[in-house]
């Protein structure tokens, strides 16, 4: 019989397997994955014969299990996905065809679209709104590289006379995906479309804290028609599985979302096996309130941008600029919308959601309490919240010292620090006065501005007078220092999950 493992990391408890929700109407309701793993098309028990439990944010309880992998079943998938590679239908697929097959995932997945998003809430905590949004960005994604896959074309170099010269854009081979937890569906959308419509094969490692939406996405790729090999989904513990992953030899590249000291032991690896990555790490960013702002539109962005999925968002604003002139109107008004807040279970009126897991809770909560800057407004946990949840107050700080650890460090989770800033030049100097640089907003109408600071910047994306542009699939996004490097979304995440070949013809 196989048997929990203990999950100290998430602040889950030893238990027996007897102990988990058998609540099968509820389970089947949610379409609640089995605790297996997808490895060439066949759905098979983890040979470690261990599960992990799947804990509700919500209310804290048990209501699902997942593979608890180890290293062997990793082998069997990365050799599934090169066979996949190397022979067999997808080797000889056209793009015409790979991009066939990702419409119709893409259609599955709407079909699917609010079973993915209450599985989605549950797993993951997130209001249920936002998860409907997910599933059909995750849809999107699928849509657009369907749409790409056949428009990616190479290049003629001209050259000395008597040469042909192309450069050939050719798939890396095995892809290895590691994603995190705050975003899951969208995630698989991002990560694993542009890699498949290039031709790649994929071994994904999801988050053992969410991945059931992920699992089941890859129960619809089967379904529409994805060859063996092609998607692979091994589960597990990401110091097992991830870094089994991200080590294997015959994995030709890797892409990964995550913290920046798990980013660099993942390029670490990439590097001894001589492969490339994409490293999508996180953010501190910077919203910019200049005083000829627009106010009335500028300030539930600047709210939504912190608390959208409990803050727990790479991109997140979680740093509001105020020019001094307009500091203490602009305070007064995310005081009283962050007082406004009500923090609670995740259904149709939920504003914020809870926090992921035990863990995470406990790491907000102590910056929160060791945080030495002003408080200005706190938010609240509403009675109807389950004290088993993981609920947190969202804290809006400030003013703030730019170099204070809550400025400087990201929390990832709902809390907003405000820095007063002087001039342009000020202004400049605080946002790029982080380790990170993943994303910017600025709040001006004065066009010369928008132009000088967004140039400024040291981030990957820079939004003026809006924030996320609804997340924005054709918009190239990643980040500089420790936000990571590399680029997805777009079409410039083809080139990422693609190497050149150069073939020189001579004819004389």
């Amino acid at each position: 019989m196989m048997k929990h493992r203990v999950h100290q990391a998430s602040g889950f408890q030893i238990f027996e397997r007897e102990t988990v929700m058998n609540d099968t109407t509820t389970r089947a309701a949610l379409k609640v994955p089995e605790p297996l793993n997808l490895i060439d098309n066949n759905w098979s028990p983890p040979q470690t014969g261990q599960v992990l439990p799947v804990i509700s944010p919500i209310d804290g309880s048990i209501f699902a299990e997942i593979a608890d992998s180890g290293p062997a079943d990793l082998d069997l998938a990365v050799a599934a996905a090169k066979r996949a590679f190397e022979s067999g239908p997808w080797a000889a697929m056209t793009a015409v065809d790979r991009g066939r097959l990702l419409l119709k995932l893409s259609t599955r997945i709407l079909e699917e679209a609010e079973s993915l998003a209450q599985l989605e809430t549950k797993d993951n905590g997130k209001p249920i709104k936002q998860s409907r949004t997910d599933m059909i960005m995750a849809a999107r994604y699928f849509e657009f590289y369907a749409g790409a896959a056949d428009k990616f074309h190479g290049e003629v170099i001209p050259f000395m006379k008597g040469y042909d010269v192309a450069m050939y854009r050719e798939p890396h081979g095995v892809v290895g995906v590691i994603l995190p937890w705050n975003y899951p569906a969208q995630q698989i959308g991002r990560s694993i479309a542009p890699a498949l419509a290039m031709g790649n094969t994929v071994v994904l490692k999801p988050s053992e804290d969410a991945c059931l939406s992920g699992l089941r996405i890859a129960q619809l790729a089967v379904e529409v028609g994805f060859p063996k090999g092609v998607l692979n989904v091994v589960t597990g513990r990401g110091e097992i599985v991830g870094k089994a992953l991200s080590e294997h030899r015959d994995v030709d590249f890797i892409s990964f979302t995550g913290s920046p000291e798990v980013g660099a032991m993942i390029q670490i690896a990439a590097a001894r096996n001589f492969i490339g990555c994409t490293l999508e790490l996180g953010g501190k960013s910077p919203q910019i309130v200049f005083e000829d702002a627009d106010l009335d539109a500028a300030m539930p962005v600047l709210v939504n941008a912190l608390i959208q999925n409990a803050g727990q968002t790479c991109s997140a604003g979680s740093r509001v600029l105020i020019q001094r002139s307009i500091y203490d109107r602009v305070t007064e008004e995310l005081k009283a919308r962050f007082e406004a807040i009500e923090v609670g279970p995740s259904g149709e009126d939920a504003v914020m959601g809870p926090l992921i897991s035990a863990k995470q809770k406990q790491r907000v909560e102590r910056y929160i309490s060791d945080c030495k800057e002003p408080i200005i407004a706190r938010g609240r946990i509403g009675a109807h919240a389950p004290q088993s949840g993981f609920y947190v107050e969202p804290v809006l700080f400030g003013p703030c010292d730019p170099t204070s650890k809550i400025a400087q460090e990201e929390v990832f989770g709902p809390v907003l620090c405000v820095i007063p800033f002087e001039d342009e030049d000020e202004a400049i100097a605080i946002a790029n006065g982080t380790e990170y640089g993943l994303v910017a907003s600025m709040w001006t109408r004065d066009g010369a501005r928008q132009k000088r600071v967004a140039a400024a910047l040291h981030c990957g994306q820079v939004f003026i007078n809006n924030f996320g542009a609804a997340g924005g699939v054709e918009l190239p996004f990643g980040g500089v220092r420790k936000s990571g490097h590399g680029r997805e979304k777009g079409f410039v995440a083809l080139h990422e999950f693609s190497r050149i070949k150069t073939v020189v013809n001579y004819f004389g």
